[in-house]
């Protein structure tokens, strides 16, 4: 909000929230739900991982932003792949690297595949956990993370 020079009215707004639950978000007398925070992040054009960090690691992102060229390049030659990306969308891809040091612009546009990949499935699984499915989403999806955790394979770093 202070970025970007927004009132809680203007927040409400834009986030098509009440004004109501972002002041109570705000004043800290309200716990969002995730819906309420998947509405601020994409209103605010951030990633909603930003509301829980400090901003000393906000600031630590800007340095990967200067120090990756081949994000820029995927951008330019591929902008469709980016449509509504959030700062923390963009944050998170150039923090990235490749084998053997920086990143390259296939491996940039590789990444960004894959995270628009996994931004559609965690807004599906968001649904699902909402729904009378609910209980077998989520033994799914504890059994899939012990299967994981116990082979040691699947890591994010892979993607």
């Amino acid at each position: 909000m202070a970025h970007q020079g927004l009132t809680a009215a203007h927040v409400a707004e834009k986030c098509h929230l009440d004004r109501r639950t972002v002041r109570g978000v705000l004043n800290g007398s309200n716990r969002p739900h995730t819906r309420t925070l998947h509405k601020l992040a994409k209103g605010l054009g951030v990633s909603a991982d930003e509301f829980f960090l400090p901003p000393s690691r906000l600031l630590h992102r800007q340095f990967d932003r200067h120090t990756n060229p081949a994000v820029d390049e995927a951008v330019a030659k591929h902008p469709e792949l980016f449509d509504g990306w959030t700062e923390g969308d963009f944050d998170e891809l150039y923090s990235r690297v490749g084998t053997g040091g920086g990143l390259t612009v296939e491996g940039a546009l590789e990444a960004a595949r894959w995270m628009n990949r996994k931004r559609e499935l965690h807004e599906k699984l968001d649904v699902l956990l909402e729904s009378g499915l609910r209980e077998l989403v989520a033994g799914l999806v504890e059994l899939g993370c012990r299967g994981v955790c116990e082979r040691g394979t699947g890591s994010a770093a892979q993607h």
